[in-house]
């Protein structure tokens, strides 16, 4: 076994190689509170004073919302539930009028779905209005306040069960997948789901908290305990067959006589931990908390090695070779030999286009033509990215998954699938500007309907298209082009394309108009300057998925059924009238009630109106 240097500097060899990813994963387990939490608390706690500032007024202790709070469920729990809902209100509105008093705060609680849910929540209104219902139903008070008190905790308990607790699972196996392989693919976080183990792996994780639980009662027994458990995540990591008392005996076995040893390499990073309380945790997510993971994951490499020489109760049921070593290429080269017949088969497509078709295609997805030589250069790279993940563990980088003891079911996922590796066409992609255009007036259009209850043209132009939503699928579509083989980087630099588009367009349209404005989001959480806000970012954001996965293949598939003189000249007869609207709408503009001059029905105000004169009406 290694010595604690030894396995700190391979640790941070292994961190270099793969640190973004590391960094990414320890992250996420702070933010579900699987661990690491105390380093986002850290850094949390120095922006107290600024975030109080920037929601537009002093802040409610957290003492005080508690009280609110229990005043809530005692008035609805004894029948008052005219005083209960009336609290509610009071403090949502509270809130909401904090938020007023500062309208270009990024952390605007005023208007917006975001905003109300925050506030709903926050003030207990959505609490005091599932009581009010419930109570309807069921005809009794208490009953009602003690049935959404145990649904809530029961939603907890599942969450901490099959995310929170399995997060510790998933993240030791990449970085076990790391200790050994070049790369390690997003994908592996659903490896329990692909060999049907999450559950089990759950149950596991789940028995040795509680066994940890009971034997904190005795607090030394507690201690003790802990470092008897401590390498549970990592032997569920290898192998999520286990059941709770083979991973729990295994890991007490493994850990006889390193106790103090695991509590001394803990300790040793304590310079690292007072480094991190310095610098208000930022420290700790940048490198402490990732790096500390992967020197233990070289600690639980040796100690399993230990465990299996000494052929320890259960030993054998670390079986996961690959996860510790390379096969071997002639051993990878048989049980991927049909990826290797299919990689093969592809590279003479990939090569097939040359000058400025290829670079097109490469850089921007677009072809000049959808020829015969064009579709099958397409069809060649869509294959390859279908590949990808096999292809990677066929050249050793990646963890040979068809080797596991757990395999994943093989798919031929390369055929028969509507592919979004694809190059679109210069006539396709006018049409799908002109159809997501459309899309997006529709939307608006539905939206104002659905919240206002009357019809208004969105947009500043007159005719049925918000050119903004064309321009921002065209934009993802063809800036985008190299990140549609990675989807998370896909969906991030989707909200960056869009939020640029959306501002920068916010911006002229107010200095070409004298300041008018065609949206608003003053009041919306976490909003910048009123011309953009989270909740239209995500929104852009998982609709611009929807636009590169589905959307956008199935529309230019139907598009290519229309002969290609029919197309041009539908595309010609769009840009002429597009650019008449364009001309006239410059001189008179598109303004008027519910375009820049609105309130929406959708502001959390108004939302909760109506809720309370529904319950008066149907309660």
């Amino acid at each position: 076994m290694l010595t604690r240097r030894a396995m700190k500097r391979e640790a941070r060899r292994v961190f270099k190689r793969h640190y973004w990813i590391f960094v990414m994963l320890c992250l996420l387990a702070a933010v579900l509170g699987t661990e690491f939490s105390s380093s986002l608390s850290v850094a949390k706690s120095g922006g107290d004073e600024a975030a109080e500032a920037e929601t537009g007024g002093s802040r409610k202790g957290s003492l005080e919302v508690n009280e609110k709070f229990s005043e809530i469920v005692y008035h609805i729990a004894s029948g008052d539930d005219e005083t209960g809902l009336r609290i509610a209100d009071d403090v949502d509105r509270e809130e909401s009028e904090q938020s007023e008093a500062n309208p270009g705060a990024v952390m605007g609680r005023s208007r917006g779905v975001f905003s109300m849910v925050v506030n709903g929540i926050t003030s207990g209104k959505f609490f005091a209005y599932l009581a009010v219902g419930l109570k309807s139903i069921i005809g009794s008070d208490s009953m009602a306040v003690m049935i959404l008190i145990a649904t809530v905790l029961l939603l907890w308990f599942l969450v901490l069960i099959f995310v929170t607790n399995v997060y510790q699972v998933i993240m030791r196996r990449m970085f076990l997948e790391g200790r050994r392989y070049d790369k390690i693919h997003m994908s592996r976080a659903l490896f329990l789901l692909k060999i049907h183990k999450w559950c089990r792996a759950s149950i596991t994780l789940f028995v040795a908290s509680v066994y940890q639980l009971l034997w904190s009662v005795t607090i030394v027994g507690g201690i003790i305990k802990y470092y008897s458990y401590y390498l549970v995540p990592y032997i569920v990591a290898e192998n999520p067959g286990l059941n709770s008392k083979e991973a729990v005996t295994l890991s007490r076995h493994m850990m006889k006589g390193h106790k103090w040893e695991c509590f001394v390499f803990e300790l040793s990073f304590i310079g690292w931990e007072l480094l991190g309380l310095l610098t208000m945790g930022i420290l700790d997510i940048f490198y402490t908390n990732p790096y500390k993971i992967a020197a233990f994951s070289e600690y639980y490499a040796g100690l399993r090695m230990t465990g299996k020489e000494k052929n320890l109760p259960y030993a054998d049921l670390l079986n996961d070779k690959y996860l510790f070593e390379n096969a071997g290429k002639e051993e990878l080269a048989d049980v991927y030999r049909d990826v290797a017949k299919e990689s093969e088969k592809q590279l003479a497509g990939l090569t097939s286009l040359t000058g400025i078709r290829k670079f097109l295609s490469d850089v921007f997805g677009l072809t000049v033509r959808n020829d015969e030589k064009s579709r099958a250069f397409e069809e060649s790279q869509a294959s390859m990215v279908y590949l990808g993940y096999d292809k990677d563990a066929l050249e050793g980088s990646v963890y040979p998954t068809r080797l596991s003891p757990e395999p994943e079911r093989m798919k031929k996922r390369w055929t028969g699938n509507i592919s979004y590796i694809r190059n679109y066409s210069v006539w396709s992609m006018i049409m799908l500007f002109f159809v997501m255009s459309f899309i997006g007036w529709l939307w608006e259009v539905g939206l104002h309907l659905l919240s206002d209850g009357v019809f208004v043209n969105r947009g500043v132009l007159h005719g049925p298209w918000l050119p903004i939503y064309g321009s921002g699928c065209l934009l993802i579509l063809l800036l985008l082009n190299k990140f549609r083989k990675r989807p998370a980087a896909e969906f991030l630099m989707t909200i960056v394309v869009c939020g640029i588009v959306e501002y920068f367009t916010a911006y002229y349209l107010e200095i070409a108009h004298n300041g008018k404005k065609w949206w608003d989001y003053s009041g919306y959480f976490l909003n910048l300057q009123g011309r953009i806000c989270a909740e239209g970012l995500l929104t852009f954001g998982v609709g611009g998925m929807l636009i590169v996965y589905i959307l956008a293949p199935v529309l230019d598939d139907l598009i290519r059924r229309v002969p290609v003189r029919t197309l041009m000249i539908a595309c010609v007869v769009l840009i002429c009238i597009f650019t008449a609207d364009q001309v006239y709408s410059v001189k008179y503009p598109n303004e008027g009630a519910g375009i820049t001059d609105y309130s929406s029905a959708a502001d959390p105000a108004v939302f909760w109106k109506t809720m309370a004169a529904m319950e008066n009406k149907y309660l």
